[in-house]
């Protein structure tokens, strides 16, 4: 264990499983005190207890994120344990399929709500502390599909770019106050999401082998991977770094190709 986030209160959301889990076993190896939000108790208590055997820090947060008064509840919860929050991660995210035509109502609305009105409602909490305590570090979980746009994933584009044009507009407001917000844009990453997807193509194994090759790097990332950026970001070493969108996908938004329908 280390202590590069020595001190910080860091709260994940979607934190139960895949990238989230990554990141709050990441921020706890670090030194942090991890809330851990996710909607379904197992996956929150199946992380905190990674994490607390393995000699960190965390609190479980069972928490509907298209829920105002279950937000702040968890926060308070959080503060209540650990202290004002600090270090916020909107990792939270679900990605229907589908052409734009395709996609029903409820699924458009559905994306938006978890996506980004989730970020929303998590900051909107979290904030006053940040600007009462010298301020911390917000950091959106986006995608370069909010950038490139991959074929067959319409509404979950249009929330990534969403989140990527919110990182902006929040660290001009809020970096007089020692506020830093970033984001991430990740490439496609070997996660339970990738897997979901996949599971729904008419050819599963081709459609992988075509996110591999897409690549110039030749292959999909990890989840330490993208960890690693969400440590370095919520960390002292980036006190000059804000406004700024880390893309992480092994070279897929140089080469601006992706696979076709």
């Amino acid at each position: 264990m280390t202590d590069r986030l020595a001190g910080k209160v860091a709260l994940v959301t979607g934190a139960g499983g895949g990238i989230g889990r990554g990141i709050a076993q990441r921020f706890a190896r670090e030194g942090a005190a991890v809330g851990v939000l996710d909607r379904l108790a197992d996956g929150v208590e199946a992380t905190v207890r990674a994490i607390q055997d393995a000699g960190g820090k965390a609190a479980a947060l069972v928490c509907d994120l298209r829920e105002p008064e279950q937000v702040q509840a968890a926060v308070n919860q959080l503060r209540t344990t650990f202290g004002p929050v600090n270090v916020v991660v909107n990792n939270a995210a679900v990605m229907p399929s589908g052409k734009l035509h395709e996609v029903s109502l409820a699924d458009w609305d559905r994306v938006f709500d978890v996506n980004v009105r989730g970020a929303y409602l998590v900051c909107r909490e979290v904030i006053p502390d940040m600007i009462a305590h010298g301020g911390g570090s917000i950091i959106h979980m986006a995608s370069v599909t909010g950038v490139l746009g991959l074929p067959g994933i319409a509404a979950y584009s249009a929330t990534k770019g969403a989140l990527i044009a919110l990182t902006r507009s929040m660290s001009t407001d809020y970096a007089a106050q020692g506020i830093r917000v970033n984001s991430v844009s990740p490439g496609t990453i070997d996660s339970p999401m990738l897997h979901d997807f996949l599971a729904q193509q008419r050819d599963p194994a081709m459609r992988r082998a075509e996110f591999d090759a897409m690549h110039p790097i030749g292959r999909v990332g990890t989840i330490d991977e993208v960890a690693s950026v969400f440590v370095f970001l919520a960390s002292d070493e980036a006190s000059f770094v804000t406004g700024a969108n880390y893309t992480v996908d092994g070279g897929l938004s140089v080469k601006g190709e992706q696979p076709q329908d």
